[in-house]
C-alpha cells in the first residue's frame, strides 16, 4: 500500500499547487488543471496458452486537452494503479507545454508482469487492450507510446488492432512501433539522448568538463541504458548503474558496450549474472548513495525520498524517470546545494520525438535519422535554456521553474478557449 506521503499522484498535485500559487492562477482553472478529465478503468478477459481464461485491469487516464490531442505512454507492471496512471498524465500535460508541442497528457497501464506471459499471450492482452480503449484513441484524440513493461512491437499491435477497426492503415495511431511500418528513426534512443543532452547542458553551465565525470544511472532499460552509452561515448565516467536484479560499482568506470551488448543476449535485457573485473556489486538503494558528479535516476518514481536524501552524495540529479524525487526530499537537496533538472523536462526527448513521428505519420513524408536527432536536440536544449534564465532571474529551483513556464502555458489554453458550454 503506498502512502499519502509518497501516493505519486498526490505528489504531482502537490507540485502543481506550488506553481499555482506563485502563478497566482484563478481557483477556476486551479479545479480544472488539478484533477484529470477522462478516466477509464476497463476489466478484461486473455485467453492464456494452456487455454484457461484470465481477467487484467487496465487503465487510461487523459490529464487535459486544452493544447491539443493528448499524449502518453502504456505501461505494463504489476504495481500500475489508477493513481500512478493520473500522476504520469498529469506530468506528461506539463511535460508536453514545456517543450511547447500541441499535446496534452494522458497515461495508460495494465496491472501485469510482462515477464511471467508468453509472447502470444502478450499480443491477445495488448489487442485486448487497446480494443477495450479504443473509444478514447486516435490521431486526432489520443495517441498511445510505448513505457515500462512495452515496446516497439505492442506498439505495431495497437496500431495494428485500431487500423483493423477503422478498415485502413492509420499510422499516425501511435508511436515508437518499429520504423517499417511507420515508425520515427531516432525514437528508441530518443529519452536518453534528451537526457544525455541536459548532463551536457547543465554541467557546462556549472562549469565542469565532460571529460572524466562521474555519472551513476538507476536503470539500465531503454532510458538508462542509453543515456550510459551516450554519456560514455562523449567522455563521461559512468561508474555505477544498476537494473531490477542488481547494482555494479567500479571506480575506474564501467565498460558501457559490454553491459549493453549483454543485455542484449539475455531475455527481457537484465544485468543479473554480468560480471567483469574490478566491478564490484553492490545494492539499488546504495548506488544512489555511491559518490559521483551526476545521478541519473531512470527507473521509476519515489526513489529519492526524504529518508535517502541526505545521503545523496551527487551534486547534480538529471531525472530520466517519472517522478524519482519526492517534494520531501526536493527540500532537502534544495538545502544542500544539489542541483536537480527535473523529469519534465530531463526526460521529454521521448515525447519530443514522439510528436516528430506522428507528424511523419499524418504527412507520410519521413525525416532520416540526422535531422530527428538535430531537431530534437534544439527544442530541448531550447527549453532548458527558457527554465535556467526564468530559475536565475526569479532565483528558484529548476523544477519550479519548468513549472511555472508548462503550468501558465496550459492555463493559457484552457483559459483563451474557455468552459464550454
Amino acid at each position: 500500500m503506498v502512502s499519502d506521503r509518497n501516493n505519486p499522484f498526490l505528489i504531482a498535485q502537490q507540485q502543481f499547487d506550488i506553481a499555482a500559487d506563485i502563478l497566482g492562477l484563478p481557483d477556476s482553472i486551479r479545479a480544472i488543471l488539478r484533477v484529470p478529465q477522462r478516466e477509464l478503468t476497463v476489466n478484461f478477459p486473455v485467453k492464456m496458452d494452456n487455454g484457461d481464461t484470465r481477467m487484467f485491469t487496465g487503465y487510461r487516464v487523459q490529464h487535459n486537452l486544452g493544447r491539443g490531442p493528448v499524449k502518453g505512454g502504456i505501461r505494463y507492471h504489476p504495481h500500475v494503479d489508477i493513481d500512478e496512471v493520473r500522476a504520469l498524465a498529469m506530468w506528461m500535460t506539463w511535460k508536453c507545454a514545456l517543450v511547447n508541442i500541441p499535446y496534452g497528457g494522458a497515461k495508460g497501464g495494465v496491472i501485469v508482469e510482462p515477464k511471467q506471459l508468453s509472447l502470444g499471450e502478450l499480443e491477445r492482452l495488448t489487442r485486448r487492450f487497446a480494443t477495450e480503449i479504443s473509444i478514447l484513441l486516435g490521431p486526432e484524440k489520443d495517441i498511445p507510446a510505448p513505457d515500462m513493461g512495452t515496446n516497439a512491437q505492442m506498439m505495431a499491435w495497437i496500431m495494428d488492432t485500431i487500423s483493423m477497426h477503422r478498415g485502413y492503415t492509420v499510422p499516425a495511431a501511435v508511436t515508437g512501433k518499429p520504423v517499417n511500418i511507420g515508425g520515427s528513426h531516432g525514437r528508441v534512443e530518443a529519452t536518453g539522448r534528451g537526457v544525455m543532452l541536459m548532463v551536457r547542458e547543465i554541467v557546462r553551465l556549472l562549469g565542469r568538463d565532460l571529460d572524466g565525470l562521474r555519472v551513476v544511472v538507476q536503470g539500465f532499460g531503454n532510458v538508462g541504458s542509453t543515456a550510459a552509452f551516450l554519456l560514455h561515448q562523449i567522455g563521461c565516467k559512468v561508474v555505477g548503474i544498476s537494473d531490477a536484479t542488481s547494482g555494479y560499482y567500479s571506480p575506474a568506470g564501467l565498460d558501457i558496450p559490454a553491459m549493453r551488448t549483454f543485455t542484449n543476449r539475455h531475455s527481457f535485457r537484465m544485468l543479473e549474472g554480468y560480471s567483469a573485473s574490478d566491478v564490484e556489486q553492490i545494492s539499488g538503494a546504495a548506488l544512489l548513495e555511491l559518490d559521483c558528479d551526476v545521478l541519473i535516476p531512470a527507473a521509476i518514481e519515489n526513489q529519492i525520498t526524504e529518508q535517502n536524501a541526505g545521503r545523496i552524495r551527487a551534486r547534480v540529479i538529471v531525472e530520466g524517470a517519472n517522478g524519482p524525487t519526492t517534494p520531501d526530499a526536493d527540500l532537502i537537496l534544495a538545502e544542500r546545494g544539489v542541483t536537480i533538472v527535473p523529469d519534465i523536462l530531463a526526460n521529454s526527448g521521448g515525447v519530443i520525438v514522439s510528436y516528430f513521428e506522428w507528424v511523419q505519420g499524418l504527412q507520410e513524408f519521413f525525416w532520416d535519422e540526422h535531422d530527428v536527432n538535430e531537431k530534437l536536440e534544439r527544442i530541448i536544449v531550447g527549453a532548458f535554456t527558457q527554465v535556467w534564465q526564468m530559475a536565475v532571474e526569479r532565483k528558484l529551483t529548476l523544477r519550479t521553474a519548468a513549472y511555472l513556464l508548462s503550468v501558465q502555458r496550459v492555463a493559457d489554453a484552457n483559459q483563451t478557449r474557455g468552459v464550454y458550454p
